[in-house]
């Protein structure tokens, strides 16, 4: 009985150091292709939190074969003028507003770079620390939910 109380303690602090860490950190995406690093936002225009690639796991070019994470580009991107920029660095998520809840961000934008598009979004992070997107089109209800764990 002590060891799953001691357990169920545990998982307990766990969940709540996750939730004490926020939204920040690194987070490997729901494809298992990249990993996010979310904070705030290098120029306060584009809201108070803001996502970038930074690290790619065996990233494809446009013949589908593997290529170093390094030169991997954006080819998908319907903007034609940015389809040769490094994924690497690039923006993911951006454009939030807080809400009352500091755990979550409403009104944002999301990339996604495995069909080109832009979509609007809103986060959250989780009791259980992972950490909850959903991209839509017009309202959520018109949307797809993806969970990202925290990578640290």
């Amino acid at each position: 009985m002590k060891k799953i109380v001691l357990a169920a303690a545990l998982a307990l602090l766990a969940s709540s150091a996750s939730a004490q860490q926020g939204v920040a950190g690194t987070w490997l995406t729901a494809s298992g292709v990249a990993q996010v690093k979310i904070g705030p936002c290098p120029d306060a225009g584009s809201g108070p939190i803001c996502g970038f690639v930074v690290r790619l796991i065996n990233p494809k070019g446009p013949d589908g074969k593997v290529v170093p994470p390094d030169v991997a580009t954006d080819y998908r991107n319907e903007n034609p003028s940015l389809r040769s920029r490094k994924v690497i660095g690039m923006p993911l998520i951006w454009g939030f507003k807080a809400t009352s809840d500091p755990n979550a961000f409403d009104g944002g934008q999301i990339y996604n770079g495995e069909n080109g598009k832009i979509y609007s979004a809103n986060i959250s992070l989780q009791p259980d620390g992972k950490l909850r997107l959903r991209g839509y089109v017009g309202t959520p209800m018109f949307g797809e939910t993806q969970i990202w764990t925290r990578v640290n």
